[in-house]
This record gives structure tokens, sequence and C-alpha cells, in this order.
């Protein structure tokens, strides 16, 4: 959930959703309106948008070789939040038992190869970049100052690739050093704990950052960003542990209403108007035999007209036991389109997870679980 905060869908690679984050247009903004003085304004902002396009896809590149050695075996992310820094990953959440993998079920060894490979990456483009800049563009002169600026992409282009690559070299969380530390703090503590470490060691190179923007005012920007990213990263770090540990009885809805495939749309929507409910368990005796939603029951009814719940149910749907984790009715519900999963205790129906509910309950979940954490470190 807070991966999708302030970005955008920008397709799948891999099946692995990539969102950009809106943290990119920042950027177009700053360097708009840092470099337009005294300048054509529509010049100014053609090349802003081929230095953000640059440093976008430097971002790409160092993404995709995360993903090639990520591709390698392990899980894969389910998605990818594009940030000028570089790129959150939000996880799968799979438990996997070996002697060698942390109590999250995460790999230490693999997860700092994964780290690594993404400088790597942008040093192997810079100096790419060289080698074609110095045959076709001998005037780009690379290392006279300043070295980023929009009256020079070529050598903007080889000098972002250096920052991306120095910058997630930081043992700063979460850049790509900050995920190798906490993949060495991950053996010793628990997978939430190490990652609040690592962000609060992140923190420093922020503040450190932010002094250095007095300065330079790219330093200044590169901590405002990191500063985001380590946010976003500890909100979805601390979710995950929510949808982990917490099983579907503690959230699922124990007063629901049903209905009988006998029933008549009519009789449906009656029903339907008098509960906060928008998706219903349909029971026949003792047995469930589908589900419906209230918006399927109305479009029915526009279509035509008046029939038998049994006669637009869905008979295939999915279903979970009461111990079952938070995780595993978010996997379906997102990856299957579900908007509502009946639990089972030794086939009864005792209670529903919708949509709803679950979205309203992690939302609880997590913030009860921070306030308990800052007053456990009080």
């Amino acid at each position: 959930m807070g991966m999708r905060s302030w970005s955008i869908p920008a397709g799948q690679w891999f099946g692995i959703n990539v969102r950009v984050h809106l943290t990119f247009f920042f950027l177009l903004l700053f360097v708009w309106m840092t470099e337009s003085k005294g300048a054509d304004p529509t010049n100014t902002f053609l090349r802003s948008l081929a230095f953000t396009g640059i440093v976008m896809a430097a971002v790409l590149a160092h993404e995709l070789g995360h993903l090639a050695v990520s591709l390698r075996g392990g899980p894969l992310p389910r998605a990818i939040v594009l940030l000028p820094i570089g790129g959150l990953s939000l996880m799968e959440s799979a438990r996997e038992e070996s002697s060698h993998i942390s109590h999250h079920g995460v790999d230490p060894q693999r997860e700092i190869r994964i780290a690594l490979v993404g400088p790597m990456v942008n040093i192997a483009l810079a100096l790419g970049l060289v080698v074609i800049a110095r045959e076709f563009w001998p005037q780009a002169a690379l290392r006279q100052p300043p070295l980023l600026h929009l009256a020079n992409l070529p050598r903007s282009a080889v000098w972002i690739n250096l920052f991306i690559a120095g910058l997630n070299l930081l043992p700063a969380f979460p850049l790509d050093g900050g995920r190798v530390l906490r993949a060495l703090l991950s053996r010793h503590m628990d997978y939430a704990l190490a990652t609040r470490r690592a962000v609060n060691v992140g923190n420093l190179f922020v503040i450190s950052l932010m002094a250095a923007g007095l300065w330079n005012t790219w330093l200044m920007l590169a901590g405002f960003f990191l500063f985001v990213g380590a946010q976003l990263e500890e909100r979805t770090v601390l979710f995950q542990s929510v949808l982990e540990n917490v099983r579907m009885e503690e959230v699922m809805l124990t007063e629901f209403s049903t209905l009988s495939p006998a029933d008549t749309l009519e009789d449906a929507l009656s029903k339907a108007v008098h509960t906060l409910q928008d998706d219903f368990p349909v029971v026949r005796g003792t047995d469930m035999v589908g589900v419906v939603s209230r918006h399927k029951i109305l479009q029915a009814l526009r279509d035509g007209g008046n029939a038998y719940v049994q006669s637009i149910m869905n008979r295939a749907y999915e279903i979970a036991g009461k111990n079952d984790t938070l995780a595993s009715a978010f996997r379906k519900i997102t990856s299957r389109g579900l908007t509502i999963i009946p639990v089972v205790d030794q086939e009864r129906l005792v209670g529903i997870v919708t949509l709803q509910n679950l979205m309203h309950s992690m939302s609880v979940l997590a913030e009860s679980r921070k306030l308990r954490r800052g007053q456990e470190e009080e």
C-alpha cells in the first residue's frame, strides 16, 4: 500500500508492477526553475525534460541490473517504485527454510549481490558514455565544471550515472549500500528491526547531505530524495510485517449478511440496502456455494430485470482458514482481483474479509504497531 503513495503506474517487467514516483516531476521542476533565469523558457524546459529523462534512463538501467540478478532464483519483487536516486522494491512475502536465510525469509548474500550490481551497471554505463562522447562529442569537456548542466547533456549523462552509482554505495538506507548494511544486520536480528537500524544510519546521511546543500544544491536534492525513499521503505516494511504476523481471525468480520441462491435479485438488493457490505457469501443450508457483489446485483437488474442470485453468483472463489496470515489474503485479493474472501473453520463459514475492511484493518494495525514501537523506544 505504501509503495503506491505518490507514484503512477508505468507498466510491468516480468510480471512486476513498475511505478514512477512523483519526485521525478519535482526534479523536472527544480531543474527548470534553477536553469531558466535569463534563458529561453521553451528551450530550457525541453532541455530540463531531457535531463530528467537521462536520470530516469540511468535509474531504469540500475534497476534492470538488480532484476537481472533477481531472475537467477529466489523471490522476485511484487512491485518497484522508481525514484531519482534508484528504485524501491516491495518483495513477495514468502518464507524460505534455509540456514543462510534471515528470519524474514531473505537470503542476506543474495540481497548483497542484488544491491551491488546496480551501482556497477551505472559505472559501466558511464564508462561507455565516456568512450562514445570522446568519439562523437570531443567538445563535451567531460571534466569541466559544472558537471551537471543543461547546456552540456552528454557530460551530464556521464556524471548522472557516476553520481547515482556513488550515492548508492553509501551505507544509507534505502540506497544499495544501506541494503547491504540491512542484509548484514538481518543475520543477527529481526528483519524489521534491521530495517529500522539501517534507516537510522540513512537519516544521518540525510542530515549530512542537507547540510552539504549549503555548498551544493544537488547534494541537498539528493538528501531530500533519500529522505523520501527512506520513509517510503520503512512504511512498506512495517506494512509487510503486519501482513506476516496478523491472522485472519484478528481482522475478519464475524457479523455479516449472507444471501441464498434462491433469493431474487430484488430481495438481494433489499438486503444489501440495510448493510454496509459490498460483497456477500451465497449460502445454501450450511454450505457456501458462491459469492456475489452489490454492483453485480445492480448491473444484472439493469440489464435483464429480476432473476435469482444463483444465476449471477460467482462459483469460483477463494477461501482462507482463520489461522492463515493476512499476507495470504492480501496476495489472493491483489493478484486475482478478488473483493471478498470467506474465512472457514472446519468447513464452516465463520467470517469474511472484504477488500474494504482489509485495507482499513491494515492501516489501523500499522498505526498501532508504529505507536507501540514508539512507546518501546521511549
